[in-house]
């Protein structure tokens, strides 16, 4: 009797368990199909061999069921040059998703473009398939590749990539680490020659020559190599142009930007002649350095020689802290130049600030050149130029600043610097700060101010435009 019970009693729960199961309703799924916040998702010039940037993109169902996505395919596969990620899980394939009423995904793409040492851009296209409910969609991917040269030094694995005779500009020269120029050695960089700088890496002249040889309309660009529109504006995406005790150099028409210094001098060769120039930087635009547009620096007891710098027809603009530095002293003449600010920055200080020591090794040295002529410094602080040095019988400090549109909360007066004509506080009304435009309005105060005692280098201004009478301040010609 007992094991009937047991058995009946089973086939009471087995029963009742299968009437449960019946009266489960299936999911009513959608019918719908998908919407995306893009249908195509554009890579604009990615370096060969280098990664992009991660894109993203949503998936919607906008049905108040839920809706099954049967398939989501990347069609290139595993020899597609694209990534795709979804919710959180990498592949090619993904099947049997479920997207809940008015919900919506993330797709996350990536791309590398492989070489094809070629001179012209390639374009790398692939599409995202998504199947739901017997319908196919798709989003497009499209990327524009381009080959490169690529210099690549990892000196702490003993890896160094130097570099002399002259870089051809028929493709982009893309430096990771370091480009190295060495001892003794030089290296030409032509007009049209595009540089892009991988993070922290830098152009380097270790006690050699370098001369950019731009011309008006075929500039030398100095950039970063993130080429997306969000990086257009960003500072310090690389180091910049590093000089250390070097030959004499040239820099002329360069385009600089983006950079946390864009040209640093370190000291100079001790065999360089007389009077010469460790750096000569003319017709060139510095913008947008995290730190300083041109750093002179002397303050290491171990430079046999301070080094000299020389610009004119140049823009220094929008550096987060100084656009000229002078530390530890050294040699400087800047003539027809805009050094001006702008920059928003927190640790933004004036445009100009110049000390003959550095307390951090104690170094103190002379400025036997400190010149400053027919330029504008200008910007958002109230003061745009500080000098801070420390008087040494056994030291010079020769000064000269000269026909000059300076903003200072105090008109300086010493005539051991200040020399004849200097104007303050007066507008030079650019045209478009915002937009790197410094030329002006006929309305500034820099017309027909400048000085023809310190003509400018070629005779034309920035634009290789000729001053017809008085020039104007700064590098351009109204």
């Amino acid at each position: 009797m007992k094991n009937y019970f047991i058995i009946f009693f089973y086939l009471i729960i087995i029963g009742f368990t299968l009437s449960m199961s019946s009266c489960k309703k299936p999911l009513n799924f959608s019918k719908s199909n998908l919407s995306f916040s893009q249908d195509t998702i554009i890579f604009d010039t990615v370096f060969t061999t280098i990664g992009s940037v991660t894109k993203r993109f949503k998936i919607y169902n906008a049905d108040s069921k839920p809706l099954k996505i049967d398939e989501i395919t990347l069609l290139g596969g595993s020899n597609s040059n694209f990534r795709i990620n979804v919710d959180g899980v990498a592949g090619t394939y993904f099947s049997d998703l479920e997207l809940a009423s008015k919900d919506s995904l993330f797709i996350f793409v990536e791309v590398t473009v492989d070489p094809n040492n070629g001179v012209t851009p390639m374009i790398v296209e692939d599409r995202i398939q998504f199947l739901t409910n017997d319908t196919d969609q798709f989003v497009e991917l499209v990327a524009w590749g381009q080959d490169a040269y690529f210099h690549y030094s990892y000196i702490s694995e003993g890896i160094f990539d130097l570099n002399s005779g002259i870089w051809a500009n028929d493709k982009p020269h893309v430096i990771y680490g370091a480009a190295i120029i060495d001892e003794g050695e030089t290296l030409e960089i032509q007009g049209g020659t595009d540089i892009y700088m991988h993070k922290n890496a830098l152009l380097y002249n270790y006690k050699g020559t370098l001369n950019i040889n731009g011309v008006l309309g075929n500039e030398v660009t100095i950039q970063g190599d993130r080429m997306e529109a969000f990086y257009d504006d960003v500072p310090g995406q690389y180091y910049g142009i590093y000089i250390v005790e070097a030959k004499p150099s040239t820099i002329n028409y360069a385009i600089i930007k983006n950079a946390t210094s864009g040209i640093h001098i370190n000291g100079s060769d001790p065999t360089n002649p007389i009077g010469s120039y460790t750096t000569t930087v003319t017709n060139t635009q510095i913008y947008n350095s995290s730190s300083y547009g041109i750093f002179l620096y002397n303050g290491e007891a171990s430079f046999a020689e301070a080094g000299r710098l020389k610009a004119e027809n140049s823009v220094i603009s929008k550096s987060g802290v100084h656009a000229l530095l002078v530390l530890g002293g050294g040699n400087y003449n800047m003539n027809h130049c805009d050094l001006l600010g702008y920059s928003t920055s927190d640790g933004v200080g004036a445009a100009v600030g110049v000390s003959n020591y550095y307390g951090g090794t104690g170094v103190v040295r002379s400025i036997n050149e400190g010149t400053i002529t027919n330029s504008v410094l200008y910007g958002n602080q109230s003061y745009e130029f500080a000098l801070d040095t420390v008087s040494d019988p056994a030291l010079t400090l020769n000064f000269h600043m000269e026909n000059n549109l300076i903003k200072s909360d105090e008109i300086l007066i010493d005539p051991s610097i200040f020399i004849g004509d200097n104007y303050w506080n007066e507008a030079p009304v650019f045209k478009d700060i915002n937009g790197y435009d410094y030329t002006f309005w006929s309305t500034s105060a820099l017309r027909d101010r400048g000085n023809i005692l310190f003509p400018r280098a070629g005779g034309t201004d920035l634009n290789g435009v000729a001053n017809s009478g008085l020039p104007d301040i700064g590098a351009y010609e109204y």
